[in-house]
């Protein structure tokens, strides 16, 4: 175990065999098992607990009385090796759960620069990407894939097996049973789109051309009275294929749970959808 140019209080518990980068700060009464890995600059703040082969990416801030890497909640696992890795520059705030993975070899895993608020819960086997942020109490069951910059409100479960589409915003106190859609903005129990995320696509520099397009995917994938293959087909067809159209028709052909508040009878006028044009031009 190295300490060099690192700040470890006498008080923190650090058992042979964690690795600890260079200036890493671990504050009092921090509990760090002898499998942990901690990256450079990464801070542990007082009270946390980090447990089995947990790996914590550079610059990342592990707040108070936070409990990382611990056992499975699935009463399936057998003592398996499992794994936790979370990225670079991530907040992990207070009384935030992340337990290890299930079944072997594997892993739970958090990107970069993610925002876990106090009281999130992330279950075994959860993929979450990139930038992404679960405010206070959201809470991930098992086998929950969270894409990147996908945000979930306080309050919030979300079912096993379910996805979280890239660039959505999931209000909070919400009930997510099935597959978000990518894009799209929705909350509510039971859940209901409200359409595209258009002030977070373009906050996000997304052109005016690429919001267009994904607003005729959405419109032809709700609002058209076709069956989903059906209308996945025609967006194939006829509207401009640029990399987040091609994602939002994988996202949702692939589909295992469903789309969450699909009905494919909802019909729109074309002067519904026109009033949404001009709104997509003025956001």
């Amino acid at each position: 175990m190295s300490q060099k140019k690192s700040y470890i209080h006498p008080t923190a518990i650090i058992e042979s065999g964690a690795k600890i980068g260079d200036q890493v700060t671990i504050e009092p009464y921090a509990v760090i098992k002898g499998t942990v890995t901690l990256e450079d600059h990464v801070v542990v703040k007082s009270h946390a607990y980090i447990d089995g082969h947990t790996t914590i990416g550079e610059g990342t801030i592990i707040w108070p009385s936070a409990s990382i890497g611990t056992k499975t909640q699935d009463l399936k696992y057998r003592g398996e090796k499992t794994f936790v890795i979370i990225g670079k520059h991530c907040e992990i705030r207070e009384f935030a759960t992340i337990n290890s993975s299930c079944q072997e070899n594997s892993v739970v895993k958090i990107g970069d620069h993610c925002l876990i608020m106090a009281y999130c819960h992330v279950a075994h086997n959860c993929e979450i990407g990139n930038r992404v942020i679960m405010a206070n109490n959201a809470n991930l069951a098992g086998h929950v894939t969270v894409e990147d910059f996908a945000v979930i409100g306080g309050m919030t479960p979300v079912h096993q097996f379910s996805r979280i589409g890239c660039y959505a915003m999931v209000g909070g106190f919400s009930r997510i049973t099935h597959d978000v859609p990518p894009y799209t903005i929705g909350a509510g129990s039971p859940y209901k789109l409200g359409g595209l995320n258009l002030v977070g696509l373009k906050r996000h520099g997304f052109p005016f051309e690429v919001r267009k397009s994904l607003a005729k995917a959405f419109r032809y994938t709700f609002r058209s009275g076709m069956h989903l293959e059906e209308a996945l087909n025609l967006i194939e067809n006829e509207v401009e294929l640029n990399p987040h159209v091609r994602h939002w028709i994988d996202f949702c052909r692939n589909s295992r749970r469903g789309l969450i508040a699909y009905r494919g009878i909802i019909e729109e006028t074309q002067e519904e959808f026109a009033d949404y044009e001009e709104l997509l031009e003025e956001v």
